[in-house]
């Protein structure tokens, strides 16, 4: 009988582990993001409202000029920091992958600002670009006086000072993710194309990136989710001005949930962020599902 109680609680102890978790998904997760689904198609205003209003606050939400434009901006954001910070941080990952002295010291040093906090890295970069006080200023000093970047306060450029802050944080993160998966490719591979002389570029392109597929997949949906919730870099830097020049979905979300009072528009907007994470995300985790059934 005690054999049989012991077996049982071996059987039960796993599973009561992952119960916390299990509770945060159902009640943290899925049942926050149920209670935003129904809020979006109430009239809710500052409290939530027990009726139904069918697809009015989407229709209402698309036609907000302020959404529109930051969804162009996210759309534009996030081409350009996904790319840059997948290819920057390729490269550095195959610099430090070269054996090269104070590898440990470079790799703290690129994951470094990945540790800071996006407000820290928003006041940060907002300083450096600061046209009377950052690097515009300190370059007219040295003499240069004809030097000018004031793409913070310049609309049409506004938006590329959040991308070259938010890649500076995110590149060693990928850095680290690529390094790892080329620290996992047989050195006979290396060995092989250079008795056979094959250019080093041609076995990254051709052969190490194909192999590097699921790292580089986990990458982009690390990155792609960061993009849509770019938040806290955008409201330390800019605050999504000028105007709503570098305006995103997750500012005017915020804006309407505390400054409007206005929280079924912002459970709306919500749904459309979710929506568009699980749009990307799902077929990439069901075609790696499918990869692994197939092995």
């Amino acid at each position: 009988m005690a054999r049989r109680s012991r077996s049982v609680m071996r059987r039960l102890m796993p599973w009561a582990a992952l119960l916390p978790m299990a509770l945060t998904v159902l009640v943290a997760y899925l049942g926050t993001t149920l209670w935003s689904l129904r809020v979006s198609v109430s009239s809710s205003r500052t409290f939530p409202a027990d009726d139904f209003v069918g697809l009015e606050q989407y229709e209402r939400l698309f036609e907000n000029e302020r959404w529109l434009q930051s969804l162009q901006n996210l759309a534009v954001y996030g081409v350009l920091f996904i790319v840059a910070a997948m290819l920057i941080g390729f490269l550095l990952a195959v610099f430090i992958d070269q054996k090269v002295r104070a590898e440990g010291l470079l790799r703290t040093v690129f994951l470094y600002p990945y540790a800071m906090s996006f407000v820290a890295t928003g006041l940060v970069w907002q300083w450096v670009m600061n046209p009377g006080a950052g690097l515009q200023e300190a370059m007219r000093r040295i003499g240069w006086t004809s030097f000018t970047f004031d793409w913070i306060v310049d609309q049409d450029k506004v938006i590329y000072t959040i991308v070259i802050a938010t890649v500076w944080q995110a590149a060693g993160l990928v850095m680290a993710l690529v390094l790892a998966g080329l620290r996992g490719i047989d050195a006979e591979l290396w060995k092989a194309t250079r008795i056979d002389g094959i250019p080093a570029w041609r076995v990254y392109l051709s052969i190490v990136v194909p192999m590097l597929g699921p790292t580089l997949a986990t990458v982009f949906v690390l990155l792609f989710t960061g993009v849509v919730k770019v938040f806290d870099s955008v409201v330390s830097m800019t605050q999504g001005g000028p105007g709503t020049a570098s305006d995103v979905p997750a500012k005017f979300i915020m804006d309407h949930l505390f400054g409007r009072a206005n929280l079924a528009l912002a459970s709306a907007g919500a749904m459309v962020l979710l929506a568009t994470v699980l749009a990307i995300v799902a077929p990439l985790l069901y075609a790696r599902s499918r990869r692994r059934i197939a092995q």
